[in-house]
């Protein structure tokens, strides 16, 4: 039996602070498969943490009785310095506070910072090609000195996660329904995770523009491609964002179910011994730049006329911005339209909000001129 937990005491920024980092790991070392999953990089962000809490004894009973085939590494709240922001009585988990950079941006661009050390290095063999580039990266962590604890948070999650064929972040919205992101190279390979999941949708992007953790690797391999056009260089990593559901969706059954999909998925793909319920079909993906993120264009109150999963056309109403100042507060009312056809898959669960906050998403299937080539994310 493999199954065992560790943890990392993280020095902290200021005199007396540490923090504890906990893993677990399961099935053989020598594994042919790495699958590397987290959850709560967005520390306020909890359904992926109870996803966790019910697969971990399902791995654990899998490995006790010989029947994992990979190499399991999970962090079921990975970021032990987000779970300490709290102000005010409030969870602020989303943001470093000392820096104000989202937990879930910025990660490093990794092609460039290894460049050099696999010039020359590549061969006609792909798998070896693969443990090239693993073990520069692997180098080039090593090599680094982080300076704070963020940082180091930072390049101990790299670590796990960069020589992982499979990468599953575990985050979740607002209030919204399950979906997923991931690259436009990765699909249909993922479309066996996206029906095991049920998303109501998979957005994919190159680049959505923030450094986001679940593109590191995509873009590494990627970019080593096109640098090496003539070499066989594979994408050497599956990985995702799984968005599951909204941030108060924190719930025992909901959490049961949630593992028994990941559980299933990983069973499907023979990384665990065991035969799983056919799946039911989830829609196929499309691209995140036909997405419209509906903001507010003042502020006000929020007063919806559509339900998560509703279909909408362009122009028809998605919110009234209820006006709380100025000759008419509180009587007045401003719809909000929508800017293109699809369903709604998120809306804001704070109904005051101010003029430019996201209060919607709408999954379409054209592209949206403003979208195509720029910031696809909400912050």
């Amino acid at each position: 039996m493999t199954f065992q937990q560790h943890s990392s005491v993280l020095t902290g920024d200021a005199p007396g602070q540490t923090t504890t980092l906990y893993w677990y790991t399961a099935g053989p070392e020598d594994a042919p498969t790495k699958v590397h999953l987290q959850a709560a990089l967005h520390a306020d962000e909890q359904p992926g943490t109870m996803a966790l809490h019910h697969l971990l004894p399902m791995l654990r009973d899998a490995d006790a009785a010989a029947k994992l085939n990979a190499r399991f590494v999970v962090f079921p709240s990975v970021n032990p310095l987000g779970l300490a922001t709290r102000l005010l009585r409030r969870h602020i988990g989303r943001y470093d506070l000392e820096t104000g950079v989202n937990f879930n941006r910025r990660w490093p661009d990794l092609y460039p910072a290894i460049a050099g050390d696999i010039a020359g290095k590549l061969t006609g063999d792909p798998a070896e090609n693969l443990r090239t580039i693993r073990g520069a990266v692997g180098a080039w962590i090593d090599q680094q000195q982080p300076a704070t604890a963020a940082q180091r948070l930072r390049l101990l999650i790299l670590k796990s996660a960069h020589d992982a064929d499979i990468m599953l972040d575990l985050h979740c919205d607002d209030e919204s329904l399950k979906h997923i992101f991931t690259s436009p190279d990765l699909m249909p390979g993922l479309q066996d995770l996206a029906d095991r999941m049920q998303a109501a949708a998979t957005l994919t992007a190159e680049d959505s523009g923030g450094g986001s953790f679940d593109e590191v690797l995509p873009n590494l391999y990627r970019k080593a491609q096109r640098a090496n056009p003539d070499l066989p260089i594979p994408m050497g990593a599956e990985t995702a964002t799984l968005e599951y559901r909204g941030q108060a969706d924190t719930h025992d059954a909901i959490g049961r179910e949630d593992a028994q999909g990941l559980f299933d998925f990983f069973a499907g793909r023979d990384l665990i011994v065991a035969t799983p319920e056919p799946a039911t079909p989830a829609p196929g993906p499309t691209p995140f730049e036909a997405t419209e993120v509906l903001r507010a264009d003042r502020p006000g109150l929020l007063a919806y006329r559509v339900a998560l999963g509703d279909r909408v056309k362009k122009g028809d109403i998605v919110v009234d911005i209820i006006a709380m100042d100025g000759p008419d507060a509180f009587l007045a009312r401003t719809p909000l339209h929508a800017g293109t056809d699809g369903f709604i898959l998120s809306r804001a669960s704070a109904k005051y909000v101010v003029a430019g906050a996201s209060v919607a998403k709408i999954v379409g299937t054209e592209i949206l001129p403003m979208r195509a080539g720029g910031y696809l994310l909400e912050d």
